[in-house]
């Protein structure tokens, strides 16, 4: 096999033959040239697999079908994340003498080339270089083959360690090799003939290190600290020892065994041969007597032979106190003596006595007094530095009650007493302590000294609240005493200086000021004949009051025809229980017939008139009382509207019922449609009657003779045929227009604008187009009732209307309805729409010649 090694990272090319078996090497790429620090290795084809060193070879059977076969080598650096590529063609070579033999080559056991792994005694003394193993390849019986090995120890660190024959296979050892630091090496070994084709799948060999004991066990710590509590019986594990060594594991290099060599002061404790663990061996263990234990242990390899490597180590057990000792007072009795009246002074120390580890929950006391101090005027607490206890008086002491206190207290430690077999102690320590009270001369003194007044905001000033009195402690009455106020205090109340009688001077509100804060303490001062002093404290507190009535804000509404019921919301500014929940009240009877109150919340109600209530504007008068009986009257305004939405009744009102009626735009403008309705059936009859014929053609000139008033102007024009009657229509408007032979009417619009429209036609009949018999006509009477008036009109008239929704083509037309918008009087511009489509022949000029009667009429239509 041919193999042309290219730059790295690009591309390399084999040449192989056709026919590739499973386990053939196809050739060797340098990998540390494209990537030095390669740690992942891998082919994009599973039939190559690529080696450490850059051996290429085939997995299975391979076939090179298309004469060639690329695939791609991935190196990888994770730590450094790198990655580069090494693209390999397969090239089949060219047809040339191949050796006879190689198929016998190719037909190898392996018995010889894969040896057992080799064995190196470490530390071993030579002499060098030692051999170690002979790697050899069968097919030397045939070729000449030439041996190379690669990997640790050989090209790797540690280099040169190793080293193989090139003709014998022999692997030698150059020097000692410490196990501890190089356990193993796996080399790769290599058989190839002297034109570089290897008929052997790369080797990989593993050379062992074979321990040997040369190192001594060793403690994993200096000194190891344990702890055990005092009183703790045989058996106790206390805790472990532990020690490693550096030879082979499960090896006799490395069994341990662990004895104790000394214990200082006493022998107390053992150890576990082979765990290393330190238990008590005996008892009792009395902290107060021997506090710590000194233990020296020994660990040696080889089982515990005599001829194992040992290592000594020690371990320092320290007992823990436990409250073994109750503590005992030094006194059983103590005395001492307080003035009267006297707080928060200390009026004595006690000691106490405790063999236990000082500075321990079991030394530290805890002081209780057990006796004579039912009204807590004695406190004892412990210095934390002396351990003594502090007797202290925390409420003033009367001579004139009790001359003398006797007090009774006992002692124990934070934590609980734990009976030992040396103990003696059974009982709890306690020391009496008698307190003499010595007679001072008192100032008066307040009772009770925290008065507390509730006043109701909004009082008037001037207004007693109350009463504040002294006693001076001597008579037990208030002669003498008078009362002060220190000034920079509340200046809500005052006190009178003789009776201490309280009274406001400021009206009390919860909204003004400091006053929001609802109370005030304030400090008063009582002063005796002697000028001795006590003091009281007045707590002053403002009770919310009812001082605002209910407020509706919004009483203006729109109630539309759904009558969706108003929401009533009230508010007030006073506080629980003077607000909510409000009452709502409807005080006219008539009305609360005609609307009623739904309550929704504390706050709010729902109005809604009951039955049938016409459209109008409703005054409705609503009273709204809060929980404290305050009432506020409201007027809500209701504008009751035949309406889909409110903002279509603002500016309008409907009829009231007070009789205020006012007619709205529609009806007016029904009206005025009802009239122009009956003066158009006047034209119309009149027009038949004179005619006397009931049935004419219309001729082509008959536009000449039609007035048209157009005063509005479509926003566009359209062309309208001239034989129908165009027909205008805007929102909520409509109009009819007829023609009767010559006789011509006009086309009243309801809107904006009035048109007078010609019309042009033939062979439409007229109201009176009735004949008899061959057909002859008959002369109109020219009197017909409004029915039959109607029934000859209305189906002409919606023959037209669809005439003029179609074109000139007889297709249905979009825009056939147009809308017109008043231009103002005296526009100079021309009519637009469809009398902007009018012919020359059909201009408006005939309209200057018409006859007074005409101008007239002309003039009506166009009024409003």
């Amino acid at each position: 096999v041919l193999s042309l090694c290219c730059e790295a990272c690009k591309k390399v090319i084999f040449h192989v033959p056709s026919e590739l078996e499973a386990d053939t090497l196809v050739g060797r790429v340098d990998l540390k040239e494209c990537l030095q620090s390669a740690e992942f290795i891998s082919s994009s084809d599973e039939n190559f697999k690529i080696l450490e060193d850059g051996s290429v070879y085939a997995t299975s059977a391979v076939s090179l079908s298309a004469e060639k076969k690329t695939f791609t080598i991935l190196l990888k650096d994770i730590q450094e994340h790198v990655q580069k590529k090494i693209h390999v063609t397969l090239v089949e070579e060219e047809k040339r003498k191949i050796r006879h033999a190689r198929d016998t080559v190719l037909k190898r056991t392996k018995r010889r080339w894969s040896p057992i792994p080799s064995v190196m005694m470490e530390n071993s003394l030579g002499p060098f270089p030692l051999q170690i193993q002979q790697v050899q390849s069968d097919t030397a019986q045939n070729y000449t083959i030439y041996y190379s090995a690669s990997g640790p120890g050989i090209d790797q660190d540690p280099v040169g360690l190793f080293y193989m024959e090139r003709e014998t296979g022999n692997i030698f050892a150059t020097r000692a090799v410490d196990r501890e630091q190089y356990p193993s090496f796996q080399i790769i070994c290599f058989a190839t003939t002297p034109d570089g084709y290897s008929p052997e799948v790369p080797l990989l060999h593993t050379i062992r290190i074979e321990d040997d004991n040369d190192n001594a066990p060793y403690f994993t710590q200096e000194v190891f600290e344990f702890s055990v509590p005092e009183n703790s019986k045989p058996g106790v594990i206390v805790g472990k020892v532990i020690a490693e060594d550096r030879d082979e594991p499960y090896t006799l290099h490395t069994s341990l065994k662990y004895r104790i060599v000394s214990q200082i002061p006493s022998h107390a404790f053992s150890i576990h041969g082979d765990s290393g663990a330190i238990s008590v061996s005996s008892s009792p263990l009395d902290r107060e007597v021997v506090p710590s234990y000194t233990v020296l242990v020994e660990v040696r390899d080889m089982a515990g032979q005599p001829f194992g490597l040992c290592t000594t180590g020690t371990a320092v057990i320290r007992i823990q106190d436990t409250n073994d000792n109750a503590p005992c007072f030094k006194q059983t009795q103590y005395e001492t003596r307080v003035e009267e009246n006297r707080v928060n002074v200390e009026i004595l120390r006690m000691s106490i006595t405790d063999v236990d580890e000082p500075d321990s929950p079991g030394s530290r006391a805890v002081y209780e007094i057990i006796r004579g101090n039912d009204d807590q005027a004695f406190e004892i607490t412990t210095d934390k530095n002396t351990n003594e206890g502090i007797l202290c008086v925390v409420k003033g002491l009367d001579y004139e009650s009790a001359r003398q206190r006797i007090l009774v207290i006992a002692v124990n430690n934070e934590a609980p007493y734990m009976l030992a077999p040396h103990s003696q102690q059974l009982s709890q320590s306690t020391s009496s302590v008698t307190v003499h009270v010595l007679d001072m001369d008192e100032g008066p003194v307040f009772k009770p000294c925290h008065l507390r007044l509730d006043v109701k905001e909004c009082e008037e000033i001037g207004t007693s609240i109350g009463r504040y009195l002294a006693e001076d402690p001597e008579t037990g009455n208030s002669e003498g005493i008078c009362y002060r106020i220190p000034p920079g205090q509340c200046n809500w109340i005052s006190i009178d200086e003789k009776s201490g009688e309280v009274r406001t001077i400021k009206v009390l509100d919860r909204d003004v000021g400091e006053m929001r804060r609802g109370q005030c303490n304030i400090t008063v001062l009582a002063i005796d004949r002697n000028g001795k002093t006590g003091t009281g404290t007045i707590q002053v507190v403002i009770q919310p009051g009812n001082k605002n009535y209910p407020r509706i804000a919004k009483t203006d509404y729109i109630m539309c025809r759904d009558r969706k019921p108003i929401c009533l919301t009230a508010q007030d500014g006073d506080e629980s229980p003077y607000s909510t929940p409000f009452t709502y009240r409807i005080t006219d009877r008539g009305l609360a017939s005609m609307w009623k109150l739904t309550r929704h919340n504390d706050n709010s109600v729902y109005l809604s008139p009951k039955g049938d209530v016409p459209f109008g504007i409703y005054s409705i008068p609503i009273n709204v009382i809060d929980n404290g009986g305050k009432v506020g009257e409201h007027n809500i305004n209701v504008n009751f509207c035949d309406c889909v939405t409110p903002t279509e009744c603002n500016g309008r009102t409907r009829d009231s019922p007070a009789g205020n009626v006012t007619l709205g735009v529609w009806a007016i403008l029904a009206m005025i449609l009802g009239s122009l309705l009956l003066l158009l059936i006047l034209i119309t009859i009149c027009g038949c009657c004179g005619s006397g014929v009931m049935h004419r053609h219309v001729t082509d000139d008959c536009a000449n003779h039609n007035l048209i008033i157009s005063n509005t102007e479509a926003p566009g024009e359209e062309v309208m045929d001239h034989n129908v009657i165009p027909l205008q229509n805007t929102s909520n408007q409509g109009g009819y227009g007829i023609k009767t032979g010559d006789q011509q009417t006009f086309e009243m619009v309801k809107g904006r604008g009035h048109t007078l429209e010609s019309v042009k036609g033939a062979g439409h009949q007229t109201l009176g187009s009735v004949k008899e018999g061959g057909g002859q006509p008959v002369v109109d009477t020219c009197r017909y009732s409004y029915s039959e008036w109607h029934n000859f009109t209305h189906p002409r008239l919606g023959e037209k209307v669809h005439l003029c929704r179609q074109d000139e083509e007889q297709k249905h037309s979009e825009d056939y309805l147009l809308s017109y918008n008043y231009e103002g009087k005296g526009s100079l511009a021309g009519s637009v729409g469809c009398c902007s489509d009018q012919h020359e022949e059909e201009a408006l000029d005939f309209l200057d010649q018409l006859e007074p009667k005409f101008r007239t009429l002309a003039e009506t239509c166009i009024k409003r």
